[in-house]
């Protein structure tokens, strides 16, 4: 599969955008939370890597002034530097210089209620008037890994057997991810308990945290099934077992190799297969 070369992202160098980029994403989760129908996992409360950036996708609304069914579609783009409202019939673009959480906020819902769409969502949480930092070409060297990554993500994807989550961006940890169930419930756990019963892997792409400063790629399991960690893994894979149990990939090491999607391909599969087995093993 032919992906373009993954950027470097030291998150020191461009981490108050990031910080900026990870506030505005949760102000479109919110709504697109409260607009679209509730779906499993809280699938409908996160965003979808698209061209521009990070998209709610279309949202079913309320016609105006009757009872017929619209949509309309919110998109964080990291191009234009804007958000922007696309409806059937029109489109908007709010610019993203100089916004708080609290302006950015008003300004889009001002903008949909013009269109009569009033998304209950909790104003309590956008109330910081600090003016943000953004640059515009940190935002844009972010859009090109994330989609870069959501690009490898969706390919591995079609590989797997059985159910996947969407590909999809996480507004309250800022992380892109993929999910696949084996197909199994979990021992011991209610069928249905949907968060819980069903195991599974995630594969994943943060930014950096408190615990790991710079950005890294994760593969976790639940439940983690037994001997996983004695899995190799193609370098510069590792596993990690403090605060939290799975493979950890640190992103700038991979980026600095010239092989770097297709070894990030070989990793993902390789730790997929490694837990796809040791949970057959285990007694159900």
């Amino acid at each position: 599969m032919n992906y373009s070369t993954l950027l470097p992202l030291p998150l020191a160098r461009w981490q108050k955008t990031r910080d900026t980029l990870h506030a505005y994403s949760r102000i479109l989760g919110k709504i697109r939370q409260a607009l679209s129908p509730p779906q499993e996992h809280w699938w409908h409360a996160s965003l979808l890597p698209s061209d521009g950036g990070l998209s709610t996708g279309p949202m079913p609304v309320s016609g105006r002034n009757d009872d017929s069914r619209d949509s309309c579609s919110l998109t964080l783009d990291l191009n234009q530097h804007a958000v922007t409202i696309a409806g059937q019939e029109s489109s908007q673009t709010i610019s993203l210089a100089s916004h708080s959480i609290h302006s950015l906020t008003n300004a889009i819902l001002q903008a949909l209620n013009k269109r009569g769409i009033q998304p209950a969502i909790d104003r309590s949480l956008f109330t910081d008037e600090t003016p943000r930092s953004y640059n515009p070409d940190h935002a844009q060297q972010y859009n090109q890994v994330l989609q870069t990554l959501a690009g490898i993500w969706r390919g591995f994807q079609t590989e797997l057997s059985g159910k996947t989550s969407p590909v999809q961006l996480w507004p309250h940890h800022f992380d892109l991810s993929l999910v696949w169930f084996s197909g199994r419930n979990v021992p011991g756990v209610d069928p249905n308990d949907v968060e819980n019963a069903q195991e599974q892997m995630a594969f994943g792409f943060s930014t950096g945290d408190e615990d790991i400063s710079d950005p890294y790629i994760y593969i976790t399991a639940y439940p983690f099934p037994d001997g996983l960690t004695a899995a190799v893994l193609p370098e510069p894979a590792r596993w990690h077992t403090s605060g939290w149990q799975g493979a950890l990939i640190p992103y700038n090491e991979l980026a600095q190799r010239s092989d770097a999607p297709d070894r990030l391909l070989k990793i993902l599969r390789a730790a997929q297969r490694a837990g796809a087995e040791r949970m057959q093993t285990e007694t159900h």
